[in-house]
């Protein structure tokens, strides 16, 4: 495919004295020089390497990483550090705080009638044939949930699943074309397209023969290439070209066809009848209202792309049910949009009660908890359905870290206000409402199209354990950063509403509290940004020979971890002992790390533009 899951190299050095492999993340080491894949050929006769030379650099680098990490272990072992004078303020409950830091590190409109389709248990059946996609092997589910997704913007539209959608576009054209269920962004392409609304028909492209987008993609419209190409990917669909279900070995290599697409001559007449003719009967059936005859005869294609492909081509039962029960899961709009707004409501409250020195009500605060538990179960599940059905971890490009920072964010929840089950404290009352917002930030980021890809194959550099740990390990830092974020936006509302209030009640006693919280988590915060990053570091260095390159990834993550920096250091800098000038510091802060996430790989990208 072209997309390899591997490629190696196999090479001699000085007329065979040395042999060995290389490939991604495989280094070969002659003499202190250092040869890594870094491409090869499209005809498989030639390769690329990049070849380092530094013999004492890399054990000097290594051996500083070793120092930075047992420092860092280290510190928490010392008795005269700031961190222990932290922990046993007054202000705080010594053995509470003692334990959330030994456990955080561990850590539309429709309309009244519906275009016709087919029976959603026939839609089920016929998606659940396997298909060519996105560089793999997959239930057809998957192909329908990101058509139907992609078209109306969401994988269910006026109550028919995403299966049900794609097989009204394939046996009921005529009726789907005249339906307004393409989103269309942008007011000058609805004028253009002769639209009301967002929603436009397939039949709106065209009037009288002309293409009505012509003009506007030549002069390099945005929004009409968007809406260019769901007419493109629906051509795509209903002429076949999309749904490449037919395995064919040819010469000893396997290639999926749809079903007009040339076959090869060597193919016998009873696949070449069998791959012309199979969907035609189908369809026959369902034009029929035969549902019984259509079902047998996918029951029947599936068995024979299962002989044709052979199990070593073809995801295993147990990975192609767990991606199937995987996509019927995908309910992150909804439950975005409910913790978001639960949390924001929350906030509000939590500042309110807290400006009046107040508490939550206790069945509130269980209630939360409970829904918050339940949300965690929920995204548990779909984090292992994920790694099941994509075969690695799922920490590799923008939505699968979103959704694992959601995991990690009400696992954090979890963990504090467990910690004060008995009686709800300051510390608890406000982690409710921090968890349910950064989880409903975190989820609706994952939704949007541009960090949502499809579930596939990773590409051979990201093929490494380390990936796994750096990532993991920042998403921990970057929570924590956005607790303490939150604790300040907090004691500074708190702030402006005792002096628009003009309260003789203080609240100067809880800011302070606040402080001595967002400094505590501070520490395992930069320490784990600290330790991701020179793991990435060490990763690095085995996929591309280089632990540092001035990637404005790894520029930007350096910058966040000093800017950081700046608020442990506070006998230093004797303005951030004033907790309101902490506090505004630190939400300022905040800044960086989402620049560091979203902003690099939108404005400057990189090597880490995928991330």
């Amino acid at each position: 495919t072209q997309a390899p899951m591997d490629f190696v190299s196999r090479v001699s050095i000085n007329n065979s004295e040395t042999q060995g492999e290389i490939s991604m993340n495989h280094i070969l080491t002659y003499k202190h020089y250092r040869f890594y894949q870094a491409r090869y050929d499209s005809d498989g006769l030639g390769t690329t390497f990049s070849v380092s030379y530094d013999p004492w650099g890399i054990g000097i680098t290594y051996t500083g990483y070793a120092l930075l990490l047992l420092s860092i272990i280290g510190f928490f072992f010392q008795k005269r550090t700031h961190f222990r004078t932290l922990l046993q303020s007054p202000l705080l409950k010594t053995a509470a705080l003692a334990l959330l830091f030994t456990l955080s590190l561990t850590s539309v409109s429709a309309a009244n009638t519906t275009p016709p389709t087919i029976d959603y248990r026939l839609a089920e059946q016929y998606c659940n044939l396997y298909v060519y996609y996105n560089n793999r092997v997959c239930p057809l589910q998957t192909l329908a949930n990101d058509f139907t997704t992609k078209l109306y913007g969401k994988n269910t539209y006026k109550g028919l699943t995403a299966q049900q959608v794609l097989c009204g576009w394939i046996f009921f054209y005529d009726d789907w074309a005249a339906e307004p269920c393409i989103k269309i962004k942008g007011k000058d392409i609805q004028v253009v397209l002769g639209i009301k609304g967002k929603y436009a028909a397939l039949n709106d492209y065209v009037s009288h023969g002309k293409y009505k987008l012509q003009q506007s993609l030549q002069e390099g419209n945005k929004n009409a290439r968007l809406a260019d190409e769901k007419f493109q990917l629906i051509s795509m669909l209903c002429t076949g070209t999309m749904l490449r279900l037919y395995p064919v070995t040819t010469n000893g290599n396997l290639h999926w066809y749809y079903g007009t697409e040339p076959l090869p001559t060597d193919i016998s007449t009873e696949d070449w009848q069998f791959i012309t003719g199979a969907m035609e009967y189908v369809a026959l059936c369902i034009m029929q209202g035969d549902n019984y005859n259509a079902w047998e005869a996918l029951a029947k294609m599936r068995l024979w792309q299962q002989t044709k492909a052979g199990t070593d081509c073809l995801p295993s039962p147990t990975r192609f049910r767990a991606e199937v029960l995987y996509n019927n899961l995908n309910f992150t709009r909804p439950l975005a949009m409910a913790c978001a707004t639960i949390g924001l409501i929350l906030f509000f409250v939590c500042c309110l009660l807290l400006a009046q020195g107040k508490q939550l009500n206790q069945w509130i605060y269980f209630t939360l908890m409970g829904l918050m538990a339940a949300l965690w179960l929920f995204l548990t599940t779909t984090l292992i359905l994920r790694w099941i059905a994509s075969g690695h971890v799922p920490l590799s490009n923008g939505h699968e870290t979103m959704q694992f920072l959601a995991w990690v964010s009400a696992l954090l929840t979890l963990i504090i206000t467990a910690t004060q089950y008995r009686k709800p404290s300051l510390i608890a009352s406000l982690a409710l409402p921090f968890g349910y917002l950064l989880c409903g930030m975190t989820l609706m980021v994952s939704m949007m199209s541009g960090a949502n890809p499809q579930v596939s194959n990773l590409m051979p550099v990201l093929q490494s354990p380390l990936l796994t740990i750096h990532v993991a390990i920042i998403m921990i830092a970057y929570c924590l950063l956005a607790f303490v974020m939150l604790n300040g936006l907090t004691a500074i509302i708190l702030h402006i509403i005792n002096k628009i209030r003009n309260s003789n009640t203080s609240v100067d006693d809880t800011i302070a509290r606040l402080q001595v919280i967002s400094h505590i988590l501070l520490y395992p915060a930069i320490f784990c940004l600290t330790i991701g990053i020179f793991i990435g570091a060490v990763w690095a260095n085995i996929s591309w020979g280089r632990y540092w390159g001035w990637d404005p990834k790894e520029v930007w993550a350096l910058i966040t971890m000093l800017v950081y920096a700046a608020l442990l250091h506070t006998n230093s800098l004797r303005f951030l002992r004033k907790p309101l000038a902490f506090h505004i510091y630190s939400v300022l802060a905040f800044l960086f790390v989402l620049f560091t996430y979203f902003g690099v790989n939108f404005l400057l990208g990189g090597m880490h533009s995928y991330a």
